[in-house]
């Protein structure tokens, strides 16, 4: 399976000087734990609710703030037509939750340890698709009533 099959889109962007504010705002609107930071429609960074927590919050930084003051960059990234193995390994090796997929230059989507979790369930549920007709197909005995106990 190709990551494109896998990703969670469009990736919601903002630009390098969107105040700390409107992130949060883009994040609760569309419901993302990520917001993808762009400029000229080049991928600049990656801010997460947990920067906007520890960095922004924590670190005593005001909403007007810009975005790219806690944005993380370099950003680790993987390709639309990349297999999902792939991304496993990238999630592994880097340790992060969240990877922007690129279409050549160009972000298209947000891959997520949660769509990862979806591909594992799904795989999981076609191995165990066969186990589980047989179980179903074959309906269980009738409760036992015996109520004696055993012993002496």
């Amino acid at each position: 399976m190709k990551v494109s099959e896998a990703m969670s889109h469009p990736a919601v962007s903002v630009p390098t000087r969107t105040p700390l504010r409107q992130v949060a705002r883009e994040m609760a609107e569309y419901g993302v734990g990520s917001v993808i930071v762009t400029e000229g429609g080049s991928l600049r960074g990656i801010v997460t609710d947990r920067d906007l927590a520890l960095a922004a919050l924590a670190g005593g930084l005001g909403t007007d703030t810009v975005v790219d003051a806690v944005m993380s960059s370099p950003v680790i990234t993987v390709g639309a037509s990349d297999d999902v193995h792939v991304a496993y390994r990238t999630f592994r090796t880097a340790g992060v939750r969240r990877l922007p997929v690129l279409d050549g230059h160009r972000v298209v989507g947000v891959l997520t340890v949660d769509d990862m979790l979806i591909d594992v369930f799904q795989r999981l549920a076609d191995l165990l698709g066969p186990v589980a007709w047989s179980v179903l197909e074959e309906p269980p005995g009738p409760p036992s009533t015996d109520t004696r106990s055993s012993g002496a």
